[in-house]
């Protein structure tokens, strides 16, 4: 169908046109009813051409000018379309509290650039549908990889620019994804729950000795870092205070060289050689209050500060050179590299993600 037809409707119709059938209704369109929908099924997306497009727009940065990618799993429901090929149970919240349903349709695993501040906007860089059964640590691992060295490619990044942060939900195998993007120069952000077991540095030899002057087996894991027994966290090496218009006071915590216990099964059931250990910093964060009046309870995260962290305190508006509570919201991050330091466990199950 030629342009001009669809051009002069689109001009010449009385009112919006709400739907691309109500341009065949003008006298000028000079087509058939089902010309436009012939046109369009004979039309295609070259979508190595828009990613690569994508990734070359002017991109959202955070406040101190690093790149932050925000990956979650959305999906688009399908429960009457029982014709439609590929349909998995896709996980979403229903009306009223504790409403979990799981419902047909095409779950997508999507990759955004946020940026600070609060915005109805949100920049898509990539968007892939997951097959039913699919690894989501290996599809995601092989999106986030894409997605940065395009990119790279375009300029966004350069040696020397702030890593780029990597931001995930719950549901992510947070240290196999950060194992599998080991070279990359990223960080990766994810939740951790606050039930977790974490386990403290492996001690020196000269400290085993200290302990056990008798002898015995070396351990590989030290002492329990527990979040929910204070006892067992010790002193931090960071603290963050910022006072906040809706939550009051703000305070973050950061505890470092802290790493989960990995056991051969799940993801590394068929992991080669000795298991990883995945250090890094747990940060707890605590509000004062909240603005619904409910139970005022700990955000718990980790990460790897890609500096050694030292302890200080700030006020509210002044910069913080150990954790920001502005990113601390989303939960854990650790910063994948060649050595035994990938990410964090969390749930293993892909949540629905926005407007689930």
């Amino acid at each position: 169908m030629p342009c001009s037809s669809c051009v002069d409707a689109l001009l010449c119709t009385d009112g919006p046109v709400r739907t691309l059938v109500d341009l065949a209704l003008a006298p000028e369109h000079r087509r058939g009813h089902g010309a436009l929908y012939a046109g369009l099924n004979q039309g295609r997306i070259d979508i190595a051409r828009l990613r690569h497009a994508l990734a070359g727009v002017p991109l959202p940065r955070a406040a101190d000018g690093r790149l932050v990618l925000a990956v979650d799993v959305s999906p688009w429901l399908r429960p009457d379309a029982n014709t439609c090929a590929d349909r998995a149970f896709c996980h979403t919240f229903g009306r009223g509290e504790g409403k979990h349903q799981m419902v047909p349709g095409w779950p997508y695993s999507v990759v955004a650039a946020l940026e600070t501040g609060r915005t109805s906007w949100t920049v898509v860089l990539d968007a892939v549908r997951l097959q039913p059964g699919a690894d989501v640590a290996a599809v995601t691992t092989a999106q986030i990889r894409e997605v940065v060295e395009r990119l790279v490619a375009a300029g966004q990044w350069k040696p020397g620019d702030p890593e780029i942060l990597v931001v995930l939900d719950a549901g992510y195998d947070a240290p196999r994804i950060a194992h599998l993007l080991a070279g990359l120069s990223l960080e990766i952000l994810g939740r951790l729950r606050s039930d977790r077991v974490m386990r403290r540095p492996t001690p020196s030899r000269e400290e085993f000795h200290l302990a056990h002057p008798k002898g015995g087996r070396p351990p590989k894991h030290g002492g329990e870092f527990v979040f929910g027994e204070p006892t067992t966290w010790g002193t931090e090496q960071a603290v963050t205070v910022t006072d906040t218009r809706l939550y009051g006071k703000a305070t973050a915590q950061a505890w470092d060289r802290l790493h989960p216990r990995l056991t051969r099964r799940a993801a590394w059931l068929d992991h080669d050689g000795p298991l990883p250990i995945i250090e890094g910093t747990v940060i707890r964060l605590l509000v004062e209050k909240l603005p619904s009046g409910g139970v005022n309870k700990p955000v718990w995260c980790g990460g790897r500060a890609p500096a050694p962290l030292k302890r200080t305190s700030t006020a509210a508006g002044s910069p913080s050179s150990a954790v920001s509570t502005s990113s601390t919201h989303s939960a854990c991050s650790s910063k994948p590299s060649a050595g035994p330091s990938p990410g964090f466990a969390a749930r293993k199950r892909p949540t629905g993600g926005p407007g689930s």
